[in-house]
């Protein structure tokens, strides 16, 4: 029963993480050719903070209370994107650092 269970949800985390938008982002950001928009991806965690807020505002103006959950949904997606910012900008330097260390090594041999 409980291996049924952890392949029920790794079907599903895979299906997330191949589907949803923010995941797809994300991904993206970590290709070596996406590495360098990492930072100005952290831009879309403001989108995600002012409409959470946005949703929070009208969940306490009498709107339904399920809609606290997209409000968590949208604050999950701001921190992801906050986080995912300085780890690629971190993997960009050090994948830089190991190009021209290769590159220096290959005009040595010249």
């Amino acid at each position: 029963m409980f291996q049924l269970l952890i392949a029920f949800v790794s079907r599903i985390y895979a299906f997330f993480q191949r589907t949803m938008p923010t995941n797809m982002i994300i991904r993206a950001t970590h290709t070596r050719r996406g590495l360098k928009w990492g930072v100005p991806a952290m831009l879309l965690a403001v989108v995600y903070v002012v409409i959470g807020a946005a949703l929070a505002q009208w969940v306490a103006g009498g709107a339904p209370g399920w809609i606290n959950l997209l409000v968590l949904v949208c604050l999950w997606n701001a921190l992801k994107f906050l986080v995912n910012g300085p780890v690629t900008l971190a993997r960009l330097l050090r994948v830089r650092a190991i190009e021209r260390r290769t590159q220096a090594g290959r005009l040595a041999l010249q």
